[in-house]
């Protein structure tokens, strides 16, 4: 990853990087990111000297085809884990399990904290299940991170990436282990989430909604849903009003 395509991203496209020395040289970390774009998990883990494992939808891992056994080797290659996000609270502890694994050995252990990337560029309330509670099971610090411009360089849907020039942000780290042994609290487990979240907001300079992404995305996809259904509305009202004014001329020209 680092020498293929980690050295191709960096030199392509050149990404700026502010606070790296927030990264710590050994031990675990979590990194906690906003998520723009899918190219967050490749220009992020670019720049490190470390490797940075994240948790990716399985279905990177069990799609048909070549082109799904080639993005499975791909992401099985550059370390990402597998977690299948359709089976509810099951499917949050095998994550939450992956995570901990991960800092046990003593790496970083990527995560988004949103769940899902923004659907319009801003930053949305954070899930607490995940960051908080595998944060508080191990003790590792929290180390805020903001991507920039990364969906300018690959909107949502789009292939092919644009030449832009993207940033990364790294804050301090933080520390929760004055909640030690508090995870099953989740006025504790919001708490942290939020100040997460509002330190990735001084970073990124995100316009922050106090709402999931994912209930953003279904508001997103029910207004487009109406305003298509209104302009076809419209476009059979218009359809049948020349018809009838074409009639009316027609009958005006037979008298």
């Amino acid at each position: 990853m680092k020498l293929s395509i980690g050295g191709t991203l960096k030199l392509a496209f050149r990404p700026w990087v502010e606070g790296l020395e927030n990264i710590p040289a050994e031990g675990p970390a979590i990194l906690a990111s906003n998520h723009l774009s899918f190219s967050d998990s490749f220009f992020l883990p670019a720049v490190l000297d470390r490797k940075v494992t994240f948790i990716a939808k399985s279905e990177y891992f069990t799609s048909p085809g070549v082109k799904g056994r080639l993005t499975a080797a791909f992401f099985k290659g550059v370390g990402q884990l597998p977690v299948d996000r359709s089976g509810g609270r099951g499917a949050g502890e095998a994550a939450i399990k992956s995570g901990i694994g991960v800092l046990e050995r003593g790496e970083l252990f990527g995560i988004y904290p949103e769940g899902t990337r923004s659907p319009d560029g801003r930053l949305y309330r954070g899930k607490p299940g995940g960051l908080a509670r595998v944060a508080l099971a191990t003790g590792a610090p929290v180390i805020p991170v903001a991507m920039i411009d990364t969906e300018k360089v690959q909107p949502p849907g789009k292939v092919v990436p644009k030449m832009l020039r993207p940033g990364i942000r790294i804050g301090k780290p933080l520390d929760f282990t004055r909640y030690h042994g508090m995870d099953s609290d989740r006025f504790i487990l919001r708490s942290v989430t939020d100040e997460v979240m509002y330190e990735i907001m001084k970073l990124s300079g995100q316009e922050y909604v106090d709402i999931y992404a994912t209930a953003a995305k279904r508001q997103i996809a029910e207004a487009a849903k109406r305003q298509a259904e209104l302009e076809k509305a419209e476009k059979a009202h218009a359809a049948r009003a020349k018809k009838a004014e074409k009639a009316d001329e027609q009958e005006k020209a037979g008298a």
